[in-house]
This record gives C-alpha cells, sequence and structure tokens, in this order.
C-alpha cells in the first residue's frame, strides 16, 4: 500500500480528517488534535466529544442529560472533566499525629461548615450520572436529579450522615422488571452451586475483575462535573452477610480542607450483587443487584454529614484530576493505611488509659483498706 508524503496530508480534505476522528476513542482524540491545525480544528466539533461521551457513559444518550451538558459547558469539556479521576496526592504526606483529637477551640462554624456559603450550595444543584458495565458491556444506566430526602435547610439531612441509595425500595423488589440483573448471557461464568463457589471463587473473580462503574456528580449551578468512582472495584467481600452476596467498593478520595479537621475523606460507593439462580436449580445463573449506594467517610471512620458532604462535594468538582488510575487506586490505598494508623494508634491510647484506671483502682483500694486497717 502507497503511503502519502507528509506534504500531501495537508491536501486532503476536511470531510476525511472528520470521518478519521469521528472513530477515535477519547484519549486518542484529544492526543489527535495537539499534531496538527485541521485537527485540532475538527476536533472542536461537539457532535466528536457527544459520540464519545455516549460510548463511555451510555447514560449521556438521554435527552435531559444531552441538555444538562451542553448547558454546563459542551461534550467536550463534559469529557475533560469526567474521564480523568480525582487523585489527591497529598494523603501520604498527612500527619495523623495531629488528628487523633480535635481542638478544643475548634468552633462549631468551623467542623458543621459556614452557614453563607452552605446556603449557595443546595441539593438541588447536583445531579448523578451513573453507569454500570460488565466486560464493557452496558448493564445500568441511571440519572439522579437532585439528592433525595433532603428538602429544607432545618432538615434532618443536613445533621444526619449524607447517604445517597441510586436503587430504590421497588428497584429492590423480585418482581420489579427494571432491576439489574447479570445472567450466563451477559458473560457471567455459569455457577453449579454455591458450595463449589466457596471452593473455587470463579464467579467472584469474575465479577472483580469485570465490573465497571462511573459515578458522575453534577452541579448545574456553578457548571462543573467530576468523577467519583474508581472505574474498577478497590476491594470487595464475598459471602457476605449471606453465602450468596458479593460486595464491592469503589470510590476515591476527597479533599475536605477547611471543611474538616481531618483534611480529607473518602467517598465510598457500594455495590451490592446477590445470586438468585445457579445452574443446580435447573436454570441460568443469574445476579441481582440489591444495592448502589454513596457515602462520605472521615479519617475515624464515621459518616460525614449532609452538611459538610454538600461542601466536599462541591471542592471536589475542581480538585485535580489524573488519566492514570493506577495513582487513583495508590490514593485510596495511601488513605487506607493513614486511616489504620490512626486506629492502632487511639486503641493504644485506650488501652493506656484503661491500665492507667485500672492501676488507679488498685491503688485506690489498697490505700483504702491500708487505712481501715
Amino acid at each position: 500500500m502507497a503511503v502519502a508524503p507528509a506534504e500531501s496530508i495537508a491536501s486532503l480534505s476536511n470531510d476525511l480528517f472528520y470521518d478519521i476522528l469521528r472513530r477515535l476513542d477519547g484519549p486518542t482524540l484529544a492526543c489527535a488534535a495537539c499534531t496538527c491545525a485541521s485537527f485540532c480544528s475538527i476536533s472542536k466539533e461537539e457532535i466528536l466529544w457527544e459520540n464519545v461521551c455516549s460510548s463511555i457513559w451510555p447514560s449521556t444518550n438521554r435527552e435531559d442529560v444531552k441538555m444538562l451538558i451542553s448547558f454546563i459547558g459542551g461534550f467536550r469539556k463534559f469529557c475533560a472533566d469526567c474521564f480523568p479521576l480525582i487523585v489527591i496526592k497529598e494523603v501520604g504526606e498527612y500527619q495523623w499525629n495531629s488528628y487523633l483529637e480535635y481542638p478544643d477551640d475548634w468552633t462549631e462554624a468551623e467542623y458543621y461548615g459556614e452557614m453563607n456559603e452552605l446556603e449557595s450550595i443546595s441539593p438541588s444543584d447536583f445531579i448523578s450520572i451513573v453507569d454500570i458495565k460488565f466486560k464493557e458491556k452496558p448493564i445500568c444506566s441511571k440519572v439522579l436529579w437532585g439528592i433525595p430526602n433532603a428538602n429544607g435547610y432545618n432538615g434532618w439531612f443536613y445533621n444526619c450522615p449524607f447517604r445517597i441509595d441510586l436503587f430504590s425500595c421497588a428497584d429492590r423488589d423480585d418482581n420489579n422488571d427494571g432491576v439489574v440483573t447479570l445472567s450466563v448471557s451477559d458473560g457471567l461464568p455459569p455457577l453449579t452451586s454455591m458450595e463449589r463457589e466457596k471452593k473455587d471463587g470463579k464467579l467472584w473473580r469474575e465479577l472483580r475483575d469485570s465490573l465497571l462503574l462511573s459515578w458522575i456528580i453534577v452541579n448545574k449551578k456553578i457548571k462543573q462535573s467530576a468523577n467519583l468512582a474508581s472505574w474498577s472495584p478497590l476491594d470487595g467481600q464475598r459471602h457476605w452477610p449471606t453465602d450468596k452476596d458479593f460486595i464491592f467498593r469503589f470510590g476515591s478520595v476527597l479533599s475536605a480542607k477547611d471543611v474538616l479537621p481531618s483534611q480529607v475523606v473518602q467517598c465510598i460507593l457500594i455495590m451490592k450483587f446477590r445470586v438468585v439462580h445457579t445452574e443446580q436449580e435447573g436454570v441460568q445463573t443469574t445476579l441481582r443487584s440489591t444495592e448502589l449506594s454513596m457515602q462520605l467517610e472521615d479519617m475515624e471512620g464515621a459518616h460525614v454529614n449532609g452538611k459538610n458532604s454538600l461542601l466536599i462535594l462541591k471542592k471536589a468538582l475542581s480538585c485535580r484530576r489524573s488519566k492514570n488510575y493506577s495513582e487513583v487506586h495508590e490514593s485510596c490505598l495511601a488513605y487506607s493505611k493513614v486511616q489504620n494508623k490512626l486506629k492502632e494508634e487511639k486503641i493504644r491510647n485506650e488501652s493506656r488509659i484503661d491500665t492507667i484506671c485500672i492501676l488507679s483502682s488498685i491503688v485506690a483500694v489498697m490505700t483504702f483498706w491500708y487505712y481501715v486497717l
């Protein structure tokens, strides 16, 4: 096959350039835009980035989501904000010793968030755009407008632990047709019995290696968005709380500077599947989703309340991003290590206090009997 000389590339038509670029994925399209003026000009076409977003996030095919993305700056900006993931590199430098106790002079406004800043943030401004894939095949796309059960500034939401449940009670109903399911036809390995799964863990490994989650938070007021998921699971558990449950944890580390004393928190996304049929029952292996939720957890393992969560989510929209997903996982791993150190130090301190109390009690008893006798 003859190759056109480099100087003749500029003579090719824009239609041919466009046909080339529309076949590229997001990162490749962004790189191609840097190669020459023609590619740079054509790559600014929104339809190209709309196609890219559609392939990555099927939920962006919805008309209401398309209108939202256009309102906040377009598909090109949306892809640039949400394809790279949030990464906090300062977690490893965190001085956990200084966080063993909250300062006595930490005011209520400092702990719960400044009221004037909080008043500018409304739960209705946040939209969740969620996509789940299994072996690169979309199995669930959901859009949640606003944060459920967050009506009224003085409501329980602001002072209670923050939590978003993507699946309603109706979605968890066994008879609900809209429930998310996985079966052998989706690529699951056939499961002869749960006893067999306990031994080889084949189904568990297939789920762990093939599930992908994207949870994008959009704030329509400030026109910013970010992906809070880690794409692939950070960790998970098998056979808990029953033999038929599979739990996977996704998430990211978020900055809580000037919001909480810990300075960083972890966004935890929990996905649960339950085995509803095995080959032993005469039907193909089938799994059903039972939970997909989001929570924020501080360094001490406590769930962050609604007030602080809104402030943290807003800050997350302007956090540093990285296309190197190993950095995201390393950040989460560093967070877990620091958190474990903090827990160990607290246990040691509590052990010291218990020992002092026991010794003090013994001294008090001995002193009492010394004076009595």
